[in-house]
């Protein structure tokens, strides 16, 4: 049993986190979709297609492709297509991105320092230590496919 009931967490989390970036949202005009996809690309450079990133994070198809579009049109994004599939197109944060990163990067800190306020270094330490655990047992289920 989990001492701590973690789905009552879930939702107040996504709640704080969507407050505290929400100003960087409103500033460049972009959708939580947009703004974590752009926020993924910036700092996962080796995940730089949108099928990478629909896996990755688990959005939809449909999700992503909206929301490429429209980083790209508002130029925080520049396609290219791979030498040896034309098929396939690589995602780059362009120069125009730089301060929404940032911003997005100073703020998604700020959450952090939020939610783990108090915990001494070695309490951080053995947390990150417990979801890295946690996020492999759900990994290697969801590879098996054993449920």
């Amino acid at each position: 049993m989990i001492p701590m009931n973690i789905w009552d967490i879930q939702l107040p989390l996504r709640s704080l986190y969507s407050k505290c970036i929400e100003p960087v949202c409103r500033r460049y005009e972009l959708t939580r979709t947009e703004f974590d996809i752009l926020l993924f690309l910036a700092n996962n450079p080796k995940y730089d297609t949108a099928a990478a990133i629909c896996e990755v994070r688990y959005l939809t198809k449909s999700h992503v492709s909206i929301s490429l579009r429209s980083l790209r049109r508002n130029g925080y994004i520049a396609y290219s297509v791979s030498e040896g599939d034309k098929r396939r197109i690589h995602l780059k944060v362009t120069e125009k991105a730089v301060p929404v990163v940032r911003e997005g990067r100073k703020r998604r800190d700020d959450f952090a320092e939020i939610i783990l306020y108090g915990l001494n270094e070695q309490e951080r330490t053995q947390l990150h230590s417990c979801i890295q655990k946690i996020n492999e047992n759900i990994q290697n289920c969801l590879e098996a496919s054993a449920i």
